[in-house]
C-alpha cells in the first residue's frame, strides 16, 4: 500500500472523526438508532440544539436541529430526537416552554393515540404563556412606566433645581463640619462627662451591693416572719375581739333592759326628778339657814327662850316643791 492511500484514509477517518465528535458535542449521536420528529413554532427564543426534551420531568431527547421557513411566514421548523422507545402519535403535543433563566426546553404530553408515529412525523405544538413569559409581560410595561418617570425626572431636575440641590449639599458639608469643629471645641466637656459616667457607673455597682444586702436581710425578715408564731396569737386576738363584743352586747342589752336596775337609772324619770326635787330643797334649806340661823339653833342659858321652827319640803303630785315652815315650842333649861 502506497502512502498516499494511508495518508487518504487516515485524513477521511479523521473527517469523520471528528464529524461524530461534533454532533456529539452538539447533543446529536451520529450512530444512534433514536427516531426523529418535527414541531414548528412561531418563534423559539432561548431554545438552542441540544436542548432538553422531557417526557413527565424525564429527558427522552433533546433538539436535533432548527430551520427557519420563510415561506411559511417565518416560522421555525424544529427537528426533535427521541429515544426509540418513546411511542408518540396523533394525539401528542410538544410544549414550548422556559425558566426565568431564559433556557428553554420541550415537554411532550401524550394521549390516546388513533395512530402511532414512526419517524418524521410533524407533531402538534403548544405554546403556553410560563412564569418567564408571563413576567417579561408585566415587567415591560412596568420598564416602560420607570423610564417614563425618569424622563419626567430629568426634565424637572434643571438647572435651577441642580443648584438648589448643590446649595442643599454644601449646605449640609458646612453644618458637618461645624459640627465636628464643635466636638474638637467639646472635647474636655466630652472626657470629663465620660469620667462622670465612670464615677456614676462604680458608684451604682457599689449600691447593688448594698440593695444585695438589703435583698437579704428583706429575707431573713420574711423568713423570720414566716416561722413566728403569728397564726396562734391572731387566734388569741380574734378570741379576746370576740369577748370583748360579747361583753359590749351584754352591757347594751342591760341598758336597753327598762327592768334592770341600769335601765331604770337610764330611762326612769321618777329618780331624775327626785333627785333634782331633793337639790332644790338643799338649795333652798342653805339659804334660809344663812338668811335665818336663828330659826333652827336655839340655845338659853336660863331657860325659856322663843320658839323654835323648822322647814318642811314637800313634793306635790304634779313635780312641784313645796316648803312650809313650822313652830316647834321648846321647854326652858333649869
Amino acid at each position: 500500500m502506497s502512502k498516499e492511500i494511508k495518508v487518504a484514509l487516515l485524513a477521511i477517518v479523521a473527517i469523520a472523526a471528528l464529524v461524530i465528535g461534533y454532533n456529539f458535542l452538539r447533543g446529536s449521536n451520529v450512530l444512534s438508532s433514536d427516531h426523529t420528529y418535527y414541531a414548528t413554532y412561531p418563534r423559539v427564543d432561548g431554545l438552542n440544539v441540544g436542548a432538553l426534551v422531557a417526557l413527565n420531568g424525564i429527558k427522552v431527547g433533546q433538539v436535533k436541529s432548527m430551520e427557519l421557513q420563510p415561506e411559511k411566514g417565518n416560522s421555525v421548523r424544529v427537528a426533535l430526537e427521541l429515544q426509540k422507545d418513546v411511542v408518540v402519535g396523533d394525539s401528542t403535543t410538544a410544549s414550548l416552554g422556559g425558566s426565568l433563566l431564559g433556557s428553554k426546553a420541550i415537554t411532550l404530553t401524550l394521549g390516546r393515540n388513533s395512530k402511532n408515529y414512526t419517524g418524521g412525523e410533524e407533531i402538534r405544538t403548544v405554546t403556553p404563556s410560563g412564569i418567564a413569559d408571563a413576567f417579561q409581560a408585566k415587567a415591560l410595561p412596568v420598564l416602560d412606566t420607570v423610564g417614563a418617570t425618569l424622563a419626567h425626572i430629568n426634565s424637572f431636575l434643571n438647572k435651577d433645581a441642580q443648584t438648589n440641590i448643590q446649595g442643599t449639599l454644601q449646605g449640609a458639608r458646612a453644618s458637618t463640619e461645624a459640627l465636628q469643629k464643635l466636638i474638637v471645641a467639646n472635647q474636655a466637656n466630652v472626657a470629663l462627662i465620660t469620667r462622670n459616667l465612670a464615677q456614676m457607673s462604680t458608684a451604682l455597682n457599689k449600691t447593688t451591693g448594698k440593695l444585695d444586702k438589703i435583698a437579704v436581710n428583706f429575707s431573713q425578715l420574711s423568713d423570720s416572719l414566716k416561722a413566728a408564731p403569728v397564726g396562734p396569737a391572731l387566734r388569741r386576738l380574734n378570741s379576746t375581739l370576740a369577748d370583748a363584743q360579747t361583753t359590749v352586747k351584754s352591757l347594751n342589752t342591760a341598758l336597753s333592759d327598762q327592768k334592770g336596775s341600769m335601765g331604770r337609772l337610764l330611762h326612769d324619770s321618777t329618780l331624775y326628778n327626785n333627785l333634782a326635787a331633793t337639790t332644790a330643797s338643799s338649795n333652798d334649806l342653805l339659804v334660809d339657814f344663812k338668811a335665818n340661823p336663828k330659826r333652827y339653833v336655839h340655845f338659853s342659858v336660863f331657860g325659856g327662850g322663843k320658839d323654835k321652827s323648822k322647814v318642811e319640803t314637800k313634793q306635790q303630785p304634779d313635780g312641784t316643791i313645796k316648803t312650809e315652815v313650822k313652830k316647834v315650842e321648846t321647854s326652858s333649861l333649869k
